[in-house]
């Protein structure tokens, strides 16, 4: 019988999420940009960079962050609280480990769930990172993500916080089985097959891996949301089949991996820091209810 898994808060993930995203703003930044590049451009990711702060400022590198950070608060918290929920429910109901395909069960009703309820941050996030290289005449200029909520609610409609909800839920889907299930299947097999001890070693290469899985898997799809969800209300062309047949057709297959290394950057070290971030958390939350118990014991 396994050791029945402790419960944790629900919103753990979301919390280590948000801290990873403090770290690593710059870089989904970048990639937003590079995704919104149309036609066979080869600018590369820190030439992307060094034009964003000579033309618009250092702090630019930052533009959208109150956005970024209210999307992890929704779909990140949702997702990560919904996966490990689901998967020690199956782990204390069948009195064993969950199996590969449990877990790709537990994380798609996660990532749908995560990315349902974190689309509406999700489009202020593109929308204010992008700002930047558009024309004057059409920039939005949110002040900030709440701003840009009210506003897109009162310009454009609420329906307009969904816009991409298909192709995120998606990603979500994608992106919670790539980083979530893979990161538990290397750190398992990394504690099973080699000396490794569960620690922070083990955790940074479960983590990198992970990270690249999810980068790739989810490159395609993330390029077609961003957009998607940068488009004006005036471009009527939005599904995303018609996006990829434009962007097969026009710019090749290459075309839905663009702002991969700025992707695979950004998601190596928010990958890394979410799940040590959450494993620290788990550990003072432990240390926590352990010097309760022990004040408790000596009343």
């Amino acid at each position: 019988m396994p050791e029945i898994k402790k419960s944790y808060p629900f919103y753990f993930g979301g919390a280590a999420s948000c801290v990873a995203a403090l770290v690593v703003h710059p870089f989904d930044l970048t990639k937003v940009r590079l995704q919104n590049t149309k036609g066979n451009g080869k600018a590369g990711m820190f030439s992307t960079m060094r034009t964003i702060a000579r033309n618009e400022g250092l702090l630019k590198l930052y533009n959208g962050l109150s956005a970024s950070m209210l999307r992890q608060a929704t779909y990140s918290t949702v997702r990560f609280g919904v996966y490990e929920k689901l998967r020690d429910y199956i782990t204390q109901q069948t009195n064993k480990k969950a199996n590969v395909g449990q877990l790709l069960f537990c994380s798609s009703v996660a990532g749908a769930l995560g990315g349902a309820c974190g689309n509406p941050g999700d489009v202020i996030n593109v929308r204010m990172q992008n700002d930047g290289q558009l024309p004057l005449d059409q920039r939005r200029n949110y002040k900030h993500a709440i701003d840009g909520i009210l506003r897109i609610s009162r310009e454009e409609g609420v329906a307009t916080l969904f816009r991409g909800l298909g192709p995120n839920i998606n990603r979500a889907i994608l992106m919670t089985s790539s980083q979530c299930v893979s990161y538990d299947l290397f750190k398992s097999f990394l504690l099973n097959r080699t000396s490794m001890q569960d620690g922070i070693s083990l955790h940074l290469i479960s983590s990198v891996l992970a990270g690249l899985v999810a980068t790739t898997v989810c490159s395609p799809v993330d390029v077609i949301k961003t957009r998607i969800m940068s488009a004006s209300t005036t471009d009527h062309s939005m599904s995303a089949t018609h996006i990829m047949k434009t962007m097969l057709k026009s710019e090749g297959l290459p075309s839905f991996f663009k702002g991969w290394t700025p992707a695979f950057i950004r998601l190596g070290p928010q990958t890394i820091i979410t799940f040590v971030v959450l494993e620290q958390f788990k550990t003072w939350h432990d240390l926590f209810h352990s010097q309760q118990q022990l004040a408790v014991a000596n009343l």
